[in-house]
């Protein structure tokens, strides 16, 4: 890493190594971060992004469960100029320090030490990568380096009667960026001091001075009653020495943002959560602004022509609205509402789509419906066929049924409709 006098040297670790259990068959041949969202994205791109737009663009990606994918799009869509040595270094679980593999987030980190030794930063910015939000972690880097503390956590207001889903932050009354305690999923959180009716939950994302980093999952590696992660155990370690200050995200202010999207967040970790924030990007209003130019989402949009409209080969007109529609997507005479369309989808003549999520390269054959429903990757419907109509007929199929949503495996195979 050169280094430039008097400026902050900042690596970025992105860590991508979660295994998805709960988003569960969207997560059976990948990880949680490559899991597709918004139609051309990868849920990783929300990280990335992010980092990128904060101005830090030496990155490394920690992977490990099932990471073909992720390592794939990352070296195929986030290449950068090494002029200045500027790169997102995909790096997978290797085995440093012994026949193992990542027990926890800290733990990761600990056996990636040689990153640190080699790009000698002064900071290190440290995210998640499956949640979907923007937020520019230069200002909370500027807030790191304010207050002397050589640990800063990220932290969201939630409701108080939340409190007990989260990690949650307890501050200094006389203080409010320092943080008292660090509480897992309490049931008796105690309210901020400036709102009684909120609380401060871990985001995930942390700051650190390099050298307090390097030390604490050191120490941490040594510890057999450790679960060695990083909200779990590194945190509250610095909490513990009164060195752990929180950032809060309110006060993060990214460009070209307003008041309807600012401070939004979510973690999409179960298919419930991922299915609604999907919905709410095709709703009029959404919440979350895909069309915010100035801090964009970056991906890699591929060899696709453009989304295409058309009458059915009977002369059936299309029906489409409060729907995304990626690159080559061919909607030819059907009937599309309430959906995310990823690119190369088909939907054929005669057939309905609605409330659903449908990923790369699914065909909607003439006359089917498929509503409330995830369909991932090349998953063919056949002509007349129902999904997310009857959901004890897809229990039968096999598929999975969850809180009313029916969900697709990637290329799991569909019955023919009966004759």
């Amino acid at each position: 890493m050169t280094a430039v006098p008097g400026r902050k040297q900042i690596l970025a670790i992105v860590l991508a190594g979660g295994e998805g259990k709960r988003l569960m068959p969207l997560t059976v041949d990948r990880a949680k971060p490559a899991v597709p969202f918004g139609g051309h994205y990868r849920l990783i791109d929300f990280a990335l992004s992010n980092v990128v737009n904060s101005g830090y663009l030496k990155v490394v990606v920690l992977t490990q469960y099932k990471s073909h994918s992720l390592d794939r799009h990352i070296t195929t869509t986030w290449r950068m100029s090494t002029l200045l040595g500027n790169h997102v270094t995909p790096v997978p679980a290797q085995q440093r320090v012994g026949k193992r593999w990542y027990l926890g987030s800290a733990d990761a980190i600990f056996q990636s030490l040689n990153l640190l030794n080699d790009e000698r930063p002064d900071l290190v910015v440290v995210v998640g990568a499956d949640h979907v939000y923007r937020m520019d972690f230069s200002q909370m880097v500027d807030q790191h380096l304010q207050s002397g503390a050589p640990c800063t956590v990220a932290a969201i207001r939630q409701p108080l009667d939340l409190a007990d889903q989260f990690g949650v932050i307890d501050v200094a009354p006389e203080d409010p960026t320092a943080i008292r305690d660090f509480l897992e999923k309490p049931t008796d959180a105690q309210g901020l001091p400036d709102a009684p009716d909120e609380v401060l939950a871990s985001m995930g994302n942390y700051v650190f001075d390099a050298d307090a980093l390097r030390e604490a999952v050191t120490r941490d590696s040594d510890l057999e009653d450790s679960r060695h992660d990083m909200g779990g155990d590194i945190v509250p370690a610095f909490v513990s020495r009164g060195e752990a200050g929180v950032y809060d995200y309110r006060d993060n202010d990214v460009p070209g943002s307003r008041d309807r999207d600012r401070g939004y967040w979510r973690d999409v970790g179960t298919l419930s959560s991922y299915y609604a924030a999907q919905m709410d990007l095709v709703s009029p209003l959404p919440v979350f602004n895909l069309y915010n130019h100035e801090w964009p989402i970056f991906t890699n949009y591929g060899p696709h022509p453009p989304a295409k409209l058309v009458e059915g080969h009977d002369g059936s007109h299309v029906s489409t609205y409060n729907s995304l529609l990626s690159p080559g997507t061919v909607v030819t005479g059907g009937r599309l509402s309430k959906s995310v369309l990823s690119p190369s989808c088909y939907v054929e003549t005669g057939a309905e789509v609605s409330d659903a999520v449908l990923m790369d390269g699914v065909r909607v054959g003439e006359g089917a419906t498929v509503r409330h429903a995830i369909l991932d990757k090349g998953v063919v419907v056949p002509p007349g066929v129902e999904i997310g109509v009857d959901k004890d007929a897809d229990l039968a199929r096999g598929f999975v049924v969850e809180e009313g949503l029916t969900v697709l495996a990637k290329q799991q195979p569909v019955p023919e409709a009966d004759s």
